[in-house]
């Protein structure tokens, strides 16, 4: 009988405890200063030259990163290749209004091995299409790397956010 009262005893209590957990907050969850820009992306990685014609076809990377600074800036964010491509990670300017971002001679990495500068960056919403035809933001911008073999070269990465759906 005492074995009894005692789980009649937790499970009110239990009962009472969850009832008793929930906070009324005016506080809504929201996103970070430059959620529409942040995100994971699959790109392709092209050589380019000063015109953009394509001159190489390089290969696919899937895990572009972009994402927000520790203060939740709202002109600036960071960029990471997740060492796939060239082991960059780097701070770069935006206006989010625009969706457009660059740097000029950043250091890519921790290290201090060398410096990149990316141009004509920017996030067009919608303008990409999935495999489905259903539309998706797409990344581009060109970026060059000062310890670079070949000095000059544009290397052009352009792609589509990732969905986590399967195509």
């Amino acid at each position: 009988m005492k074995k009894y009262i005692s789980i009649a005893f937790a499970a009110v209590a239990m009962c009472f405890g969850v009832a008793g957990c929930s906070v009324e907050t005016d506080e809504e969850p929201g996103g970070t200063n430059i959620e529409k820009m942040a995100g994971r992306w699959e790109v392709t990685v092209s050589v380019v030259d000063q015109a953009g014609n394509t001159l190489a076809e390089l290969g696919d990377m899937d895990a572009l990163m972009t994402y927000n600074t520790a203060d939740n800036s709202t002109d600036k964010m960071w960029i990471t290749d997740s060492n796939n491509f060239w082991a960059f990670t780097m701070k770069v300017d935006i206006d989010y209004k625009a969706r457009t971002f660059s740097c000029n001679q950043v250091d890519y990495d921790a290290k201090g091995t060398g410096q990149a500068t990316i141009t004509n960056g920017k996030i067009l919403e919608g303008a990409a299409k999935n495999l489905h035809g259903m539309p998706n933001d797409s990344i581009v911008f060109d970026i060059t790397f000062s310890d670079d073999e070949e000095p000059g070269t544009i290397y052009r990465i352009a792609g589509q956010r990732y969905t986590g759906f399967y195509e």
